[in-house]
């Protein structure tokens, strides 16, 4: 034990609005310990906290290693962040708004901790140990409820001077287009999201122009999730395969209009909506880029899907603690 204990390790925890999950890493990043389990977070921001706690306190004893042998916790976080004051601005699907939470997390663990969006996390993930490795600038889009981006530029999470950056859901995909959450219209989340999606696969379903989804799922926007879209394409229904192409392709050519400006050698596609249908959307993505980039940057990018899955982010949690807290 007195061994394990001179060298550092490390603490990766990703806070989402249904689960929350840490996995403790020895020097090299090979896992000693984790945990999962469902955040509840309408028990509000102190049960949180406390639970996040216990979630990491169950994974070191699965790993035998105390709090003294840990050199920091990274923690990916849903929303925007103030990351010089440590602080959750706001997490809708938590509930939770103006939280310090750095602050409070180094209040009850004793050990330094570093925040950052969940998705900015998830591509440094790939970025470390994944699909976008040795990538000199890496852009990543993840759709799901809403559609998350990142972009990794030289080793470095671009930022902004106090917040996260790259709301790569927010930039307009169609002029005057259709009402988003944030209040704007054409918003990229507001016609290619997997909310939208089922939305309007349900409608699809209700037409009678999806009959293995309406058998299998009905129109309960609950039960149209990632898998079931998957499997109704599969199981013949044409209609949802041409809203789940249509959707690929906003996000395809707003892809290829960041491609213009970044220059991007990989563009990493993640979250459970590719997962679910990997090859449709790393096709689509791939056509819909090439209708608004530059014929100057054709073929200098690569379209690839995740490799990490749901370790991405706690990888890449524990990884940018440890690139900040020592510079290595």
């Amino acid at each position: 034990m007195a061994e394990k204990e001179e060298s550092k390790h490390w603490l990766g925890f990703d806070l989402g609005g249904t689960k929350m999950q840490v996995k403790v890493f020895d020097e090299h990043f090979q896992t000693l310990g984790k945990e999962r389990r469902k955040t509840k977070a309408n028990e509000g921001v102190s049960a949180g906290v406390k639970r996040i706690v216990e979630t990491v306190r169950i994974a070191l004893e699965e790993a035998g290693v105390s709090l003294a042998a840990i050199g920091g916790m990274g923690m990916g976080v849903p929303g925007p962040l103030n990351l010089e004051a440590g602080i959750l601005e706001l997490a809708p699907n938590l509930g939770w708004e103006k939280v310090p939470l750095r602050d409070l997390m180094e209040k009850e663990l004793g050990i330094p901790v570093v925040i950052g969006n969940d998705v900015d996390m998830g591509l440094y993930g790939e970025y470390q140990f994944g699909a976008a490795q040795e990538s000199r600038c890496a852009l990543g889009i993840f759709p799901g409820t809403g559609i998350g981006g990142a972009c990794i530029y030289e080793g470095q999470i671009l930022r902004g001077k106090t917040a996260s950056c790259f709301e790569i859901g927010h930039v307009q995909a169609i002029p005057n287009g259709p009402l988003c959450g944030c209040g704007k219209k054409g918003c990229l989340e507001a016609v290619a999201s997997r909310l939208v999606t089922a939305a309007a696969a349900a409608a699809a379903a209700c037409r009678g122009d999806a009959p293995h989804l309406m058998q299998k799922a009905g129109t309960d926007l609950t039960n149209i999730r990632s898998g079931a879209l998957a499997e109704s394409i599969a199981a013949g229904d044409v209609e949802i395969e041409n809203i789940v192409r249509l959707a690929a392709g906003h996000m395809g050519r707003v892809v290829g209009s960041v491609i213009n400006l970044l220059a991007p050698d990989t563009v990493v596609l993640g979250g459970g909506l590719i997962e679910a249908m990997p090859d449709l959307h790393a096709e689509e993505i791939r056509k819909g880029s090439l209708e608004t980039v530059l014929s100057s940057f054709e073929g200098s990018y690569h379209v690839v899907t995740a490799a990490l899955g749901d370790d991405a982010a706690t990888m890449g949690a524990a990884a940018w603690a440890k690139q900040l807290l020592k510079g290595t």
